[in-house]
């Protein structure tokens, strides 16, 4: 790649698209970029670097704004460590950990229901062998159905 790239150089390498990484620079994620004499913007390698991490924070479940917190964090650390992507990983990791046992959950209460036969969900919620955990919802003074 040579020493000045352009805009679509830069998406094509950093695997984005023309309109997202105007976008970035609009949100402060990227600088903006020199000029050419006739208006063309004109990156520099690391441009491309930038847009990798950011789409790569992006895939760890970081937003757009914890992105451009960490990019701001790692421009001002001036050599010095600064307390910011181990805390903010960790805080990441646990929301995943979070959304897992979520997920794990539900999984486990879609795995039942397919397992006890449930077709109707209303009739399903009235029964006492409903695996659906909404049954503590139903009335209690319904009498026990067979399972759906």
């Amino acid at each position: 790649m040579s020493e000045h790239l352009r805009t679509s150089q830069v998406a094509e390498a950093a695997g984005v698209n023309a309109q997202t990484l105007r976008y970035y620079e609009r949100r402060g994620l990227l600088p903006e970029p020199d000029r050419s004499p006739g208006g063309h913007r004109l990156y520099d390698e690391r441009a491309v670097t930038v847009l990798r991490v950011i789409k790569a924070a992006q895939r760890l479940g970081f937003t757009l704004e914890e992105v451009a917190e960490l990019l701001e964090t790692g421009r001002h650390r001036h050599g010095r460590p600064v307390p910011g992507l181990q805390q903010r990983a960790a805080a990441k990791l646990a929301e995943v950990e979070e959304k897992i046992a979520d997920l794990t959950t539900i999984r486990d209460a879609l795995t039942a229901a397919l397992d006890a036969g449930c077709d109707d969900l209303t009739a399903c919620a009235g029964s006492a062998c409903c695996p659906i955990p909404f049954t503590d919802l139903a009335e209690e003074s319904r009498h026990a159905q067979p399972c759906c």
